[in-house]
C-alpha cells in the first residue's frame, strides 16, 4: 500500500500563469493569492510570472520570506489583523496594507508612526453588489469584511498620521464568469475613482472554476480584453487583480489507492486511504471531487459492478466523502483513483489531524504518469 500523494505538475501550472498574465492588459498587475495553495514549489514557480503574491498572515509573511527571500508581499489582507500582525507587515515591507475596519486603520497609523515607515493602504470597501450566478456573494451585505462605503469615505478624506491611503481593495463575490468579473471590475473601478479618488485599486479575484466540468475554464482572454477598456478609461489608474483557485486549481492532484469495496443496501462504496482530512475541497464545496480510475495491474479483488459509486475516506464520520459517481466504470481493491483540480485550497484547509492519520506525500510531474506507475509497481520515490 502506497501513502497518498499529491502531485503538483508544475509545467502545467507555469504555462497557465503564463497564459493569464499574457491574456491581462500590461497596465493590469497580476497577484496571486498565497492562500490558495502556499506549497513552496507552487510559489516558486509563480515567482517569475505574476507581479506580486498577496498574504493574509503572518504564517504566510514567512512562508513567502523563507521561499522567495528578498521578495516582499505586495499585499497583506484579512480580518481581524492584530498589532502583531500590522507590526509584522510594516516590518517585512509589504508594499500595500489592506485594512478592514477604521478602527484597524488608525490601530496601523499609530503603528506607522511608532516604527518611523509609511503605511501604504488600500481600504477594503463592502460596496452593494448585483451578480446573478456567482456562487457566493460576500459584498452589500452585513459581513467581517471590508468596511461600509461611507466609511470608506471618510477614512480616505481624514486618513490618521502615518498612513498613506493609496485606493480600494474588494473582493465581493466568488464563482465570477468573465463578464460579470469584468463588470464588476469596471463598476469597483468606477466607484472608487469618483467617491474615494483612488490612484490604486484591487479589483480581487473570485474567478470561476468548475469542478462539475474540469475542461471549462475561466475565459481569461475575454476577461483581458474587458479590462484594457477599463485600463484605458482610467488611465492614471493601477489597477491589480489577485485570483487564487483559477491559477492553481488545475495544477494539483490527488493520488489514493481503494483499500476495500462494498456494497450497502444496495448502493455501492469505494473506501479508499486518507480521505478529506487530506482533501477537505469537496465538503467545503459541496461538490464531487472530479476523479479518474487507473486500474491495478493484475488485481483480482472486490470490484464494483460498474455503476454508481460513492468514494469515501478513512475518517470515523459520513461526512468523509471524496466523490459520487454514475460515471466512473468499475472501481476495484488496489486500483488508484486521481482526484483532479486539487491543486487549490486541499491540503492547506484540511482538518489533517482528525484521527492523527498519517499526512500524505508531495511529489512533482505528471500526475497520470505517475498513477500509471503506481499501478504497475512503480510508484518511485515522494518527495517533499
Amino acid at each position: 500500500m502506497t501513502r497518498p500523494v499529491y502531485v503538483h505538475d508544475l509545467d502545467a501550472l507555469a504555462g497557465h500563469a503564463r497564459a493569464i498574465r499574457a491574456a491581462l492588459p500590461p497596465q493590469a498587475e497580476l497577484l496571486y493569492a498565497v492562500k490558495a495553495n502556499p506549497e513552496p514549489d507552487v510559489l516558486r514557480t509563480l515567482a517569475p510570472v505574476v507581479d506580486g503574491f498577496e498574504t493574509a498572515s503572518r504564517g504566510e509573511l514567512r512562508r513567502l520570506a523563507e521561499v522567495l527571500p528578498g521578495r516582499p508581499a505586495a499585499a497583506y489582507a484579512g480580518p481581524g489583523k492584530t498589532d502583531a500582525d500590522l507590526a509584522a507587515a510594516l516590518a517585512a515591507g509589504v508594499a500595500r496594507i489592506h485594512v478592514e475596519s477604521p478602527a484597524e486603520l488608525r490601530r496601523l497609523g499609530a503603528l506607522a508612526v511608532a516604527a518611523g515607515v509609511p503605511a501604504r493602504v488600500l481600504l477594503r470597501v463592502n460596496l452593494p453588489l448585483d451578480a446573478p450566478g456567482a456562487s457566493l456573494v460576500m459584498g452589500g451585505r452585513p459581513s467581517p469584511f471590508g468596511m461600509d462605503p461611507a466609511d470608506a469615505v471618510a477614512c480616505a478624506r481624514r486618513p490618521p498620521a502615518g498612513v498613506d491611503v493609496r485606493g480600494v481593495h474588494v473582493h465581493l463575490a466568488s464563482g465570477l464568469d468573465a463578464p460579470l468579473a469584468a463588470t464588476v471590475a469596471r463598476a469597483v473601478v468606477s466607484w472608487s475613482v469618483a467617491e474615494v479618488g483612488a490612484r490604486e485599486v484591487d479589483v480581487g479575484g473570485g474567478m470561476a472554476v468548475d469542478y462539475g466540468d474540469p475542461r471549462t475554464r475561466f475565459d481569461w482572454a475575454g476577461y483581458g480584453r474587458a479590462l484594457a477598456g477599463v485600463c484605458d478609461a482610467y488611465p492614471g489608474v493601477r489597477i491589480r487583480v489577485e485570483p487564487g483557485r483559477s491559477v492553481t486549481a488545475y495544477c494539483g492532484a490527488y493520488l489514493t489507492e481503494v483499500i476495500d469495496v462494498k456494497r450497502s443496501y444496495g448502493e455501492w462504496f469505494a473506501v479508499v486511504a486518507g480521505g478529506t482530512h487530506h482533501l477537505r475541497t469537496p465538503a467545503a464545496k459541496g461538490h464531487a471531487q472530479p476523479f479518474t480510475v487507473h486500474r491495478r495491474h493484475g488485481g483480482d479483488g472486490p470490484c464494483t459492478d460498474g455503476g454508481p459509486v460513492t468514494v469515501v475516506g478513512q475518517l470515523c464520520t459520513p461526512k468523509d466523502v471524496l466523490s459520487r459517481s454514475t460515471e466512473a466504470g468499475p472501481v476495484g481493491v488496489g486500483d488508484v483513483l486521481v482526484f483532479a483540480m486539487a491543486g487549490a485550497y486541499a491540503w492547506n484547509i484540511s482538518h489533517r489531524d482528525f484521527l492523527l492519520h498519517e499526512p500524505p506525500d508531495f511529489r512533482t510531474g505528471d500526475p497520470y504518469r505517475i498513477a500509471a506507475e503506481w499501478t504497475a509497481g512503480r510508484a518511485g520515490q515522494t518527495s517533499r
